[in-house]
């Protein structure tokens, strides 16, 4: 059954008020069968991560920037923190720095309907978190990559070189135990 709920989620969720209901009525499955098998795939490395991929431009957005910033290391958490709480970035991370090429060790990326909504982003950001003395550089975007999820199983259901760990994961693993699942 994993490996069938693996195969339903790879291409995305559907785009309904209730998509684990859905995906649990083309599996046989309840809603809350299906939210507690995959918190147990992700528990046992299965899947390493839930997350969305948003095509910024298809909604509006057409002006993405990538803003990265020396930052001194101490300070890294508490001004990432800073940045990740605006509503217009949508990656906030932390990187090596790699000297004398690159001093750069925070990154974030700002989506804009312009390149000057961009800036004006970016002037508020620096002003809100008193980033005014950092060195940073502001890269826009000047060419989309196919961004899509994790691929599980091609098109013709057998497993892809990067998923015969994962396979092995879900046929190995213990049947589910559903109450012994949080749902926090």
């Amino acid at each position: 059954m994993d490996m069938r709920l693996l195969a339903a989620i790879q291409n995305g969720l559907p785009l309904v008020a209730r998509p684990f209901a859905e995906i649990g009525a083309r599996l046989g499955l309840n809603e809350a069968d299906v939210m507690a098998r995959l918190q147990q795939l992700q528990a046992r490395g299965v899947i390493r991560r839930f997350g969305v991929v948003v095509r910024h431009h298809e909604v509006g957005y057409s002006a993405n920037a990538m803003v990265v910033w020396d930052v001194p290391d101490e300070q890294v958490r508490e001004l990432g923190h800073c940045l990740a709480g605006f509503d217009f970035i949508t990656l906030c991370y932390r990187r090596p720095r790699h000297l004398p090429q690159w001093r750069y060790n925070l990154y974030c990326m700002i989506h804009g309907k312009s390149r000057e909504e961009v800036h004006a982003h970016l002037e508020w950001m620096v002003n809100h978190c008193g980033l005014q003395s950092l060195p940073h550089a502001v890269l826009f975007s000047r060419r989309r990559f196919k961004q899509r999820g994790a691929v599980y199983f091609d098109v013709q259901g057998s497993t892809n070189a990067d998923t015969a760990q994962a396979a092995h994961l879900v046929s190995a693993a213990e049947p589910l135990n559903a109450g012994s699942v949080s749902k926090d």
